[in-house]
């Protein structure tokens, strides 16, 4: 299969997410399938539907998970729209769900514009259906958007001088890769740290591009209305502002208790193993 994504938290999901009673678990980003495979091995009852908006994850899940036969249902759609999907499938209820919000290791290393060294075109799509790219955000915006995204997304300390570099750069010639971008965002910090300048330059990128936000708002949501009582959702999110949102929408929801007063985090030997898990931090609620 060539790329292996590593799943985060895995025991921690396992534990926590998924019972012997359980014989429905949604995942909401399928993936590589690292959580769903061990979950179908763990629970010989259990069935699986699996959702991803990216077509190649889609397809590796398909390919790995092949072994469970029928007891796998794998979609394509985004899980903002996870209760239509469910709906439209014959799913009125579900017991376990996760949204697992970070980027899969097919997405980092497909040289599609996510990682900050992809030579090819600046293209940051989640979803190649879709019509907004990085390359367009990066080449077509205006300064005072830049620095709302920067600024709201990406939580940039200047995000002013980060956007007039991107211009300046811009008028001389499109800025047409991820290398560039970042190449860009570097020399105008100046300063390197534990993570590359650019880090939170394409996070903000990423989020407008793919309106993650609103998509991970919409489907909690949903998600939480097609929970049978002592269902439970986790949510795995990886920077301040998803972690941020979902304490919110499981604070704010009356039809959930937080079982999760602290988000649950990889220990050292998970971080030393995988060190993409190091952000990593499991939310998970019932519900009432």
């Amino acid at each position: 299969m060539g790329i292996v994504h590593i799943p985060v938290l895995l025991e921690a999901v396992a534990d926590n997410l998924v019972s012997d009673e359980s014989n429905l678990f949604v995942d909401t980003t399928i993936g590589g399938a690292g959580h769903s495979y061990y979950l179908l091995e763990r629970h010989r009852n259990l069935k699986l539907v699996g959702i991803d908006v990216d077509e190649y994850a889609l397809t590796m899940a398909e390919e790995r998970l092949s072994v469970f036969k029928d007891r796998v249902r794998l979609i394509r759609g985004n899980f903002s729209g996870v209760k239509e999907i469910l709906n439209s499938m014959g799913v009125s209820s579900i017991g376990s769900i996760l949204f697992d919000l970070g980027l899969s290791t097919y997405q980092i290393l497909g040289k599609r514009g996510f990682s900050f060294h992809d030579e090819v075109f600046l293209d940051m799509r989640m979803d190649n259906r879709e019509t907004l790219t990085a390359y367009d955000v990066v080449n077509s915006y205006s300064y005072d958007e830049l620095i709302r995204i920067l600024e709201t997304y990406g939580e940039e300390n200047r995000p002013s001088k980060i956007a007039r570099a991107i211009i300046e750069e811009r008028k001389k010639k499109p800025i047409s890769t991820a290398k560039e971008l970042s190449t860009i965002i570097q020399k105008t910090k100046k300063r390197r740290g534990r993570l590359n300048p650019a880090t939170k330059t394409f996070q903000a990128v990423r989020i407008e591009v793919n309106s993650e936000l609103k998509n991970i708002k919409t489907g909690i949501a949903g998600a939480i209305d097609m929970l049978v009582p002592k269902g439970r959702i986790g949510v795995i999110s990886f920077h301040s502002l998803e972690d941020r949102l979902i304490k919110e929408a499981f604070k704010g929801s009356p039809m959930l208790k937080v079982l999760t007063k602290k988000p649950i985090r990889p220990d050292r030997l998970e971080i030393k193993n995988n060190p993409g898990s190091r952000s990593a931090k499991l939310r998970i609620a019932e519900k009432i």
